[in-house]
């Protein structure tokens, strides 16, 4: 379904099926001179049609037309390639961009594979092959113009700037227009659930770079802020203080699981409390297994950085206990 949100921008909502999110929101900024798209929906027919019809209802000309990707995850880049062969300017991260391509070989998925090992997913016999980021990703690797905080672009009459707000993702970026208070912002911030924020690597606190993120944005001024799912988020101060909050009770609950006993991400995951129409964990779709895992690690390896758990490796398996 097509609508205007404000002056010369449309948002494309676009379904995700049988996926907890429902929907993402594709952005269209139409002007007389440059068209750009946020975000496009997974690699599959379903939201191949509906994003496609959009952009037909519109008369979008592909050669006046730019895609900016605000993230690497697949709902959100999944049909990039399509637009690529068409000619379409990509702008993303350096980050996210280059893991973009990465996630269009093997290579890249037979490597995440082998975090089930060290997470001690093997218990639940899950495998990348069921991933949404495997699934339903780009299949061609893309030329991107790679952008940074603080780049500036411009569509009509709208004056962004580039902002960096990675924690979701390893290079996650928005675009503010500061003169109508206007922040695409991706999955920074959502209304009513909170954004994945997971594991990526050692060298990457994810949670840490979040936190730092959010506060970062507090301060902005915005009347518009326009996320990828949900509901549109009226007061984003008072949204990142849920958030905040949210967290902490991960922490807090992370923290009485292992305050006796060493247990791995997979067995702290499977005591803690999920939003999600199961009756177990044993319950979860594999995809859900991998996101909530992945999630105890990145509050895991922020709570190992600030000296709050101990980390022991037996087995190849990691294991966490409080200090």
């Amino acid at each position: 379904m097509l609508r205007e949100v404000y002056k010369n921008i449309y948002v494309n909502e676009i379904p995700l099926p049988k996926n907890p999110l429902k929907a993402i929101k594709s952005y269209i900024i139409k002007s007389k001179d440059k068209n750009l798209i946020i975000d496009t929906g997974f690699n599959i027919e379903e939201c191949r049609d509906v994003f496609f019809k959009g952009i037909e209802e519109l008369k979008l000309d592909f050669n006046k037309t730019e895609l900016f990707l605000t993230h690497l995850h697949s709902d959100h880049s999944g049909m990039a390639s399509e637009l690529f062969k068409k000619g379409v300017k990509i702008y993303a991260s350096e980050k996210d961009g280059q893991l973009i391509n990465k996630m269009t070989t093997i290579d890249y998925w037979e490597n995440f594979e082998k975090r089930k090992v060290c997470f001690d997913l093997e218990k639940d016999n899950v495998s990348y092959s069921n991933h949404p980021g495997y699934k339903y990703c780009p299949r061609e690797k893309m030329n991107f113009t790679f952008l940074k905080d603080g780049d500036k672009l411009q569509v009509g009459e709208y004056n962004f700037k580039v902002i960096d707000i990675s924690g979701h993702t390893p290079g996650q970026i928005g675009l503010y227009d500061e003169e109508h208070k206007i922040f695409f912002c991706g999955d920074h911030i959502l209304d009513r659930i909170t954004p994945n924020i997971t594991f990526w690597s050692f060298e990457m606190d994810a949670l840490k770079i979040y936190f730092e993120n959010l506060n970062k944005i507090y301060d902005y001024d915005i009347k518009y802020l326009f996320t990828a799912h949900r509901s549109d988020v009226n007061d984003h101060k008072q949204r990142i203080n849920e958030i905040f909050h949210h967290h902490n009770e991960r922490i807090n609950e992370i923290l009485d699981i292992v305050k006796n006993e060493k247990k791995s991400p997979r067995d702290i995951a499977t005591e803690m409390t999920w939003a999600i129409r199961c009756k177990d964990w044993d319950d979860f779709p594999n995809s859900q297994k991998w996101f909530a895992v992945g999630e105890v690690m990145a509050h895991l390896q922020y709570l190992k950085n600030l000296g709050k758990v101990k980390e022991d490796i037996i087995n190849n398996v990691m294991y966490y206990k409080a200090i």
